[in-house]
Order: structure tokens, then sequence, then C-alpha cells
């Protein structure tokens, strides 16, 4: 298992990054895919027509997400903690994420840097 941090920068202030990022309609506004996304608690969430799937643990509203990621019949947690601060340029978004299959790293990675957090960058950027 391996762990990734990692931080960008957001051209929105964090309560428009969270509402990005919890909110079904804009997530779809920057995913271009329709997305299933709910800030309670236990619930499941799906995005990019099911090529992510967990669970959402916990939300600080404007500051931090926490979600239980799927790998398949994994034993450990997948984590990955979101942490919003406030930058002189919108956003500094912190990510953390725990105990990515060895497997899949350099995918997951990828995706984080080349699709995630670059279409949402590039949703602000316009």
């Amino acid at each position: 298992m391996k762990d990734y941090k990692q931080y960008y920068i957001i051209p929105a202030d964090p309560e428009e990054v969270y509402l990005a990022l919890t909110n079904p309609a804009t997530l779809q506004l920057w995913t271009g895919e329709p997305a299933v996304m709910s800030t309670e608690p236990g619930s499941v969430f799906s995005l990019w027509e099911g090529s992510i799937e967990g669970k959402n643990i916990a939300f600080e509203e404007g500051k931090k997400i926490t979600q239980e990621w799927f790998f398949g019949e994994q034993e450990e947690q997948s984590l990955v903690t979101i942490i919003l601060h406030a930058h002189k340029q919108g956003t500094s978004a912190e990510l953390r994420h725990s105990n990515i299959p060895e497997e899949a790293y350099t995918d997951i990675v990828e995706g984080w840097n080349e699709v995630y957090f670059s279409s949402l960058i590039d949703f602000y950027a316009d």
C-alpha cells in the first residue's frame, strides 16, 4: 500500500470549491458526467460513470472532506481527505490519499493530477 499527498491551487474561494466537490449538480458541471454525491456521512458516492466509487465518511463545510475509496476486495480502507485552505489565488486544496494498492498507484496519481484536479482548476479558470 502507498500514500499520496499533493497541494493544488484552485482559482475560487474555499466555499465554492467545497460545493464543487460535494454538490452533485456542480460536480456534473466540471466532470462532464452525472454524479452521485451527498454530504451525509455513510452515504455512497460515484463519479465519472462509476470510475470512482466509495463512501462519505465526514464533512466540515467549506473546509474538509473525508471519503473511503473502494478498490475491489481490499481489506484496508483507502482514505481520501481533502482540506481546503484560503490562499491569495483562491484555494489551496491539500489532498491526502492513503492505502492505495501498489498496482493502482500510478493510475491514481495520474487521475488526481491530470483528470480530477486539472478539471476542477480548468472549470474555475474559464
